[in-house]
């Protein structure tokens, strides 16, 4: 239902309508009644079982070939995996618990969350306090520790973990978990902003001219007007993880930028931040100002989120809104692998609001006859045919992928005969219809489905 774009428990009427597809669906006090249930250990359990589906699901992204998308910055792919982390407040127009007055003059929650940049998925969320504070090093721990268990084990161990933040992730303490990681095995770096006090300012107008580089934007080519330069060694970084880096980018403000004395003074806009990404293996300060300029994309991330759920929060009770949060991010997740595994093209990249108007939200008819299930759908829809390729692959999606295993002499079978064990089976004779102009109906034949990778 959050997926579908609900924003309320009495959403839920649209689901308990089509029981075809759905089946059975709650009543809304149903609904209530076990949201109000949802207790720490309940939540820690949906969290489980979350990251169950994710690993089945990423198992699925691996058989078309391709597996987790890369992330890419100044036009070549960063390896690894890239954890987005940011706070964002959402407005309560009514009295709730732990609701309370922001830093810009609002009312309501300040959670902080957690994004894989590679998929969007929405990794894990914490719901605070709207006087809760931006830079609470334990909060961040709590949320990127919770994001590493949503990690398949073969992904978490084995494979580069970037986490960047804003600048009010770069208190010491959370910096230094970030480092302590690496001694459970699991190879973490950081990119998070740094705010501009007073040594970086003097830093910045002793770097000579000859030091600053060109900037480069997410195609790989030069950014006009804007320049990098490296300040590590020019700024005491005392307590803060050993080899961790510095780095500028300044450039020409854009109109209705917001400047600080300092960038009005010298006439130029500056960002700085941190990082432990080594000069070798092509960590230079050019590539990695692009990568870390990469975080703004968490805001989009952000954005779609309070689109499919946590943007308002049904319940006086915190715990129960605690829960609408966690099942948000279910439901990003859903849209999210249903990206990854069954769409191409501009929908693979496709935010909330399009996938529902062009695929969610069409009029079409599920029917079953002859042993095969159809899908009906009008010739006339512009998106027909994606609906259909997507429909198809989803059919073919073997529910367990990790219980594929290679066979030995008791899988010796009759060529013939059909193989009906979980995990194993052919793509179920399932036919896609399309309806004709001349019977809203009809069968058509199915297109065939592209194999990517």
């Amino acid at each position: 239902m959050l997926a579908d774009g609900g924003e309320a428990i009495a959403d839920l009427a649209v689901l308990r309508d089509q029981t075809g597809v759905f089946g059975p669906v709650a009543s809304t006090p149903t609904a209530w009644r076990l949201l109000a249930d949802i207790d720490e250990r309940t939540l820690a359990s949906l969290r489980s079982a979350r990251a169950r589906a994710r690993e089945v699901a990423w198992l699925q992204a691996a058989e078309h070939g391709e597996g987790v998308p890369a992330v890419r910055a100044a036009g070549r792919e960063v390896p690894g995996l890239v954890l987005d982390l940011d706070a964002t407040l959402i407005t309560c127009h009514s009295e709730k618990a732990q609701a309370a007055p922001t830093y810009k003059g609002g009312f309501g929650f300040h959670p902080l969350l957690c994004f894989l940049a590679n998929t969007g998925e929405g990794m894990s969320g914490r719901l605070r306090p709207g006087n809760a504070g931006a830079n609470t090093a334990s909060d961040h721990i709590t949320v990127l520790d919770q994001a590493l268990a949503q990690i398949p084990d073969a992904h978490r161990h084995g494979t580069d973990v970037l986490v960047r933040t804003d600048s009010a992730g770069s208190a010491k303490a959370f910096l230094a978990h970030v480092r302590d990681l690496r001694k459970r095995g699991i190879r973490s770096f950081f990119s998070v902003g740094y705010a501009i006090a007073e040594p970086v300012r003097r830093a910045i107008r002793a770097m000579p001219g000859r030091l600053w580089h060109p900037a480069l934007d997410q195609d790989g080519s030069l950014r006009d007007g804007a320049e990098v330069a490296e300040l590590t060694g020019m700024v005491d970084l005392d307590g803060y993880p050993a080899a961790t880096r510095i780095i500028v980018r300044r450039e020409r403000p854009h109109p209705g930028a917001q400047l600080s004395l300092f960038d009005q003074d010298e006439g130029l806009r500056h960002q700085v931040f941190l990082t432990d990404t080594p000069h070798s293996g092509g960590g230079s300060a050019q590539f990695l100002e692009v990568r870390h300029r990469g975080h703004a994309t968490v805001e989009d991330h952000i954005r779609c989120g309070k689109a499919t759920g946590f943007g308002r929060f049904p319940s006086p009770d915190f715990n129960i809104n605690s829960a609408w949060l966690e099942l948000s991010l279910t439901a990003i997740d859903l849209l999210a692998w249903m990206r990854v595994l069954l769409l191409d093209g501009e929908l693979a990249a496709a935010e909330p609001k399009k996938l529902r108007y062009r695929l969610l939200h069409v009029a079409a008819l599920l029917t079953r006859g002859g042993r095969r299930l159809r899908l009906r759908i009008s010739a006339t829809w512009p998106w027909r045919d994606e609906l259909t390729t997507a429909f198809h692959r989803l059919t073919c999606c073997p529910a367990r992928p990790a219980d594929r295993k290679p066979p030995d002499h008791r899988d010796l079978k009759d060529p013939g005969e059909p193989d009906h064990r979980a995990g194993t089976q052919p793509c179920p004779s399932t036919e896609v219809a399309s309806a004709t102009q001349q019977s809203p109906l009809s069968d058509a034949s199915p297109p065939q489905p592209k194999r990517r990778g």
